[in-house]
């Protein structure tokens, strides 16, 4: 199934069912009116939703509406919890090189994870609006799901049964308060603002073969300013999302709705490009002994999309615009 929120004055919108092609949606309001609701009752409205669901792509439902007729929210505006991980191996090696810093012991035996705010997402259209041009904006390209309760102490086969939703996001990073915040070993506040979704959640059947090892094995497509950016690959996940969940659930339980997200889509082939402007100012630190890529400026416009081999969409698209407030500082 395919879902999305369309926007409503209700803090976590309207649910909506959206066809295989992503043209036409329907409410499902009767069923369940947010997607919270409907992973709070996953096992007993998931036979419905997907009764209407097949009906949908069958053309046989006439209260349907056009999906670009619709202002969209994240496909869960807020959630209980929103966990990331660093699961790309290359971009850590790379971050290392480039500022001459320690490798982080046993990290590839253990999952790199913070928890960020889950309370405010930002939807697909919605601005890039940054305090300060100082603070080193840059957008970050991710794959996530969304969970059914875990309970703790969950094995990984038993977290993936665990999985309901895939998503795709936009991880905003202000990358000239990271380090502060990193040294604390607290995590990150300041240096993290609104995480942007693609306006479309699937559930893992709908990928198919994309779907594979608790990964999403798909291009993540970005353009900066009209000029492409990268096209990585999410198959490079050093662990997959049932681990992950897994290590999360070691002391304590999820509730439906938790947001886990794989960090950077980062691939050791250099020509494939890269998913965040830090990566390729580690490149240019690496190659030229000195970053010359800017961090994202006032008026620039971000698109992410995830494209199958045949050039689909399958979440549609982020499509943002940065706002700097305070231009001149």
């Amino acid at each position: 199934m395919k879902f999305a929120t369309k926007r409503t004055s209700h803090p976590d919108g309207e649910l909506i069912l959206v066809s295989r092609d992503l043209c036409t949606t329907v409410s499902v309001g009767d069923i369940a009116a947010t997607l919270q609701e409907a992973l709070n009752n996953w096992d007993s409205c998931a036979p419905e939703l997907q009764v209407r669901y097949d009906a949908l792509n069958a053309g046989r439902l006439k209260n349907t509406q056009s999906l670009g007729e619709l202002i969209l929210d994240a496909p869960l505006p807020r959630a209980w919890q929103w966990l990331d991980g660093s699961c790309f191996m290359n971009h850590g090696h790379l971050m290392q090189k480039a500022f001459h810093l320690d490798p982080i012991e046993d990290a590839d035996k253990y999952p790199l994870m913070y928890q960020g705010a889950g309370d405010n997402f930002s939807g697909p259209k919605d601005d890039i609006v940054v305090a300060n041009a100082a603070h080193g904006a840059d957008f970050e390209g991710e794959f996530a799901v969304i969970t059914d309760r875990v309970p703790m102490g969950s094995t990984p086969q038993q977290a993936l049964q665990a999985i309901r939703l895939v998503v795709m996001l936009n991880d905003i990073s202000y990358r000239a308060l990271a380090p502060r915040e990193m040294k604390t070993g607290f995590g990150f506040v300041q240096a993290k603002g609104a995480t942007a979704f693609a306006p479309i959640a699937v559930t893992p059947d709908e990928l198919g073969c994309h779907w594979q090892n608790a990964r999403v094995h798909l291009n993540m497509v970005i353009h900066r300013d009209g000029k492409k950016f990268g096209t990585p690959h999410g198959a490079e996940m050093h662990f997959g999302f049932d681990e992950l969940i897994a290590h999360a659930v070691l002391t304590r339980s999820l509730h439906p709705g938790t947001v886990v997200g794989s960090g950077t889509v980062s691939n050791e082939d250099p020509s494939v490009g890269q998913a965040c402007i830090a990566e390729l100012r580690a490149k240019e630190m690496i190659a030229n002994g000195a970053p010359s890529t800017l961090f994202l400026q006032h008026g620039e416009v971000v698109t992410l999309k995830a494209t199958d081999d045949a050039g689909n969409s399958l979440f549609g698209e982020i499509r943002q615009h940065v706002v700097v407030e305070n231009q001149h500082v």
